[in-house]
């Protein structure tokens, strides 16, 4: 949906958008002194799908700091789905796709500095990843006009990518149009979110590592598209509502990660916005979620209680602008501190997160320097 709001604006911004710079992408990457961790957002441009770095301070406040070529090619629009990049859990090592040339680079990261140490084939048109939390295992979310599936690699102990069959293996239906692709907490099962015909699919994960679709579940709301499991392993999905407008909504689900039976506990839960997509767990228990608006421009906040049920804060937690577009969500700073990217400025809006969920602001970060505009701008993590 928003591939086909953008594609001519995304056509126009393709035939003028130039390096930052001059023209010249900076490789070389020096920590700035107060760094405690980092932001990388990918650039998904059909000339060089770059990493660009930011470093981030005690306060939670970003600075750009370097922008680092995959070595593949982005497609210039939305991905349309949640985790084009991934951080190892232990913030070793970052895997970015590249759709256009059908490939996942990885990188090991030393704070806001990348060392890129692997490009490998993933598919057809990888749109996004996830890493198991015991950093073993690695699937790729594949998707294109004619199929989508899944493609998984283990992970070797240097952070490089091998085969696990090098197929890919199918969703439940090849319409589906996936939107996210996560572990499970103990690594033995992942799911996939289908947001043609609103469903979620469970595969179970054998002690080779390979992947087996188990069950196919109906979701609560209609387009889901961005999930995520919590630490106890309830799992949150962000329900675009389209095609109706101000229909976005999170629903909550106990997983069975045994038999694969999803459970629901919170119903979409409404917010009154458009086109929300990306879904982020934070605060210092992960005591509220978030979800960022495309067509509203805005970011929701909800709360949750201890059994996975979400109460709706406030539905215009945060208002990035006219044109913004936000999409991607990360965390930092152990919950104190919420990204969001904005495809249609080129930026990133940095907040603190209060005690009551309310969205306290950093600044937004380099504004069209390092991010195209308008151009397909898509994946974002934190540490």
């Amino acid at each position: 949906m928003k591939s086909q709001f953008l594609a001519l604006a995304t056509c126009l911004a393709a035939a003028t958008y130039a390096a930052p710079q001059g023209g010249m992408r900076p490789q070389t990457c020096q920590k700035p002194a107060g760094e405690v961790g980092a932001v990388f957002a990918l650039t998904n441009s059909p000339f060089s799908n770059d990493v660009v770095t930011f470093s981030r301070s005690s306060d939670g406040r970003l600075v750009q700091n370097a922008i680092i070529p995959t070595g593949g090619l982005g497609i210039g629009v939305d991905f349309d789905t949640q985790g084009g990049l991934r951080l190892s859990s232990h913030n070793k090592y970052l895997c970015a796709v590249s759709p256009a040339t059908d490939q996942v680079s990885v990188f090991s990261v030393d704070g806001s500095c990348l060392r890129k140490i692997q490009e490998i084939y993933a598919g057809d048109q990888p749109l996004a990843l996830s890493v198991s939390p015991d950093n073993k295992l690695a699937y790729v979310l594949d998707g294109t006009v004619a199929s989508t599936g899944i493609f998984g690699f283990t992970i070797g102990s240097d952070g490089t990518l091998s085969p696990i069959t090098n197929e890919t293996i199918p969703t439940s239906t090849p319409i589906g149009v996936p939107g996210t692709i996560d572990f499970s907490l103990d690594g033995k099962s992942l799911i996939v979110i289908n947001k043609v015909g609103s469903s979620i699919d469970f595969y179970s994960i054998d002690a080779a590592g390979a992947a087996t679709l188990k069950t196919t579940t109906q979701s609560s709301g209609e387009r889901p598209f961005g999930a995520l499991f919590r630490k106890d392993g309830a799992l949150f999905v962000v329900e675009s509502g389209l095609p109706v407008f101000t229909n976005t909504a999170i629903s909550t689900y106990d997983v069975d990660v045994g038999s694969g039976a999803i459970s629901t506990v919170s119903a979409s839960e409404k917010n009154q916005q458009t086109e929300g997509c990306w879904i982020a767990l934070a605060g210092s228990n992960d005591q509220f979620v978030y979800t960022a608006n495309f067509v509203s421009g805005k970011i929701s906040s909800y709360a949750v209680s201890a059994d996975a049920r979400v109460t709706l804060v406030d539905g215009s937690a945060y208002f990035a602008g006219n044109g913004s577009e936000p999409v991607d969500l990360a965390v930092a700073g152990q919950g104190r501190f919420l990204y969001n990217l904005l495809r249609g400025t080129g930026a990133v809006d940095a907040f603190a997160v209060q005690d009551d969920g309310s969205l306290l602001s950093l600044g937004r970060a380099v504004e069209g320097t390092g991010l195209p505009r308008a151009n397909g701008v898509s994946g974002m993590v934190a540490f």
